[in-house]
């Protein structure tokens, strides 16, 4: 079966028929990528300023990811977890001694993570069962971590959820402060908000968590599945602020594309998990791990970090520089490679204006953009970037659009056809 020569119409139709309709999907076939591009079916180029919602940090096609793809096949693809393998203990290792914290359990996604950190709390604070999250907050779609997403539209439909839940505004010290109390089995923070619109918890609001955790017993358990692993330019969002979690989750680019999804445990967690108390089929599948040890070689060795801080630093600057002269943006919030734009109308309108101009960017909420790029992509694509965002929010009337030099694209006409350009 040659899957790259599908054609979009029988791709879309086929999953019209045989794919449960869990995902709105935008019309758009990217078919193969390199860098911090992304090639579409029909073979227009793309800067991919999403990175898969923050899972492609090296970008496409990476050559450290491919050998180590390659030389991965080679050997056991899958041992499971009544065995060992070398790749998890040292992917471990470093997790461990990069964060802080004392020990890893692997799985095999952000969702999953969550749902062992609170199997993990609920160990280390029996008896206890209040849960402490934010307003806005997402921490995945399983009943246990949906439970503690702070989004009224994800829940309802699925209710009665997990029991004991308790939502308080971000960067509200005096609301957390009244929720936490000494039946609170863990307080549960993004240290970014990702779907919640890309808010960062300031490191007062951070030190306080710290402070009524210790207080009262509370597991503090930081996700940072979407903002974690150099995304705010330090491996952990929480290094910015010094205050260390009792757990951390992560996921997204820790794998380099495959699932891959971990939980990290300090002292509170020390000696509570026992064999049988929790366990995963695939969680630190041979070359995931393997991957992930070359994601992290890869952030060291080409100094990704510091890249990180020095693009977002500028790529800030020029984004609320844009904002002094544009009044459709309400606000621009983020920090590395991590941004949410707010905007004074619908963000989906604009995202696909911006994607018939050559940039694939993700929204948040109703009416905000999110940038979640590659940590290699190069400063040209924000400089354009930030041009066709000033020519899309000022109206301009477009007679023609090219992507990446090509013009006459039929993804441009197709969406002019959806009203989604003015011409």
């Amino acid at each position: 079966m040659l899957l790259h020569d599908e054609s979009p119409l029988a791709v879309e139709a086929r999953e019209k028929s045989f794919i449960l309709g869990t995902y709105a999907r935008t019309s758009f076939h990217p078919r193969s990528g390199r860098g911090a591009r992304l090639v579409d079916a029909d073979g227009h180029i793309y800067w991919d300023l999403l990175g898969g919602i923050a899972v492609n940090v090296l970008g496409h096609q990476h050559p450290r990811l491919v050998k180590t793809l390659k030389d991965g096949s080679k050997e056991l693809l899958h041992v499971s977890n009544l065995f060992y393998h070398p790749a998890q203990g040292i992917l471990g290792e470093r997790l461990v001694r990069a964060s802080g914290l004392l020990r890893a359990f692997f799985c095999n996604s952000g969702t999953e993570a969550n749902e062992a950190a609170l199997k993990f709390a609920r160990l280390a604070n029996p008896g206890k069962s209040e849960i402490v999250a934010l307003e806005e907050s997402f921490h995945g779609r399983t009943l246990g971590s949906l439970s503690l997403t702070g989004h009224a539209a994800y829940r309802t439909p699925f209710e009665p959820l997990v029991p004991g839940a308790k939502f308080v505004a971000p960067n509200d010290i005096a609301a957390l402060e009244a929720a936490v109390n000494e039946k609170t089995n863990a307080i549960f923070l993004e240290p970014v908000l990702g779907e919640g619109g890309i808010v960062p918890l300031t490191d007062e609001y951070l030190a306080a968590a710290r402070r009524l955790a210790d207080r009262t017993g509370a597991i503090l358990i930081f996700d940072e599945i979407q903002c974690g692993l150099g995304r705010t330019g330090t491996l952990f969002a929480y290094q910015h602020s010094g205050i260390v979690p009792d757990i951390v989750t992560l996921a997204k680019p820790l794998g380099g594309g495959l699932p891959l999804g971990a939980v990290l445990t300090g002292e509170a967690i020390e000696g509570v998990v026992k064999p049988g108390h929790h366990g995963t089929t695939f969680g630190g599948n041979p070359l995931a791990c393997r991957l992930g040890n070359a994601v992290l070689d890869e952030i060291e060795q080409s100094a990704l970090l510091a890249r990180v801080r020095e693009i977002g630093d500028w790529f800030g600057a020029e984004l609320r520089a844009l904002q002094s002269r544009t009044p459709a943006i309400v606000e621009v919030r983020g920090l590395g490679m991590m941004w949410g734009i707010e905007l004074d109308r619908p963000a989906k309108e604009i995202a696909a204006q911006l994607l018939a101009k050559g940039f694939v960017i993700g929204t948040a909420r109703d009416n905000v953009l999110r940038l979640l790029p590659p940590y290699i992509t190069p400063k040209k694509a924000f400089v354009e970037f930030v041009a066709a965002f000033e020519e899309v929010l000022s109206g301009c009337r477009v007679v023609e659009l090219s992507i990446a030099g090509q013009p006459d694209n039929p993804t441009t006409r197709q969406l002019a056809g959806q009203g989604a350009i003015s011409k």
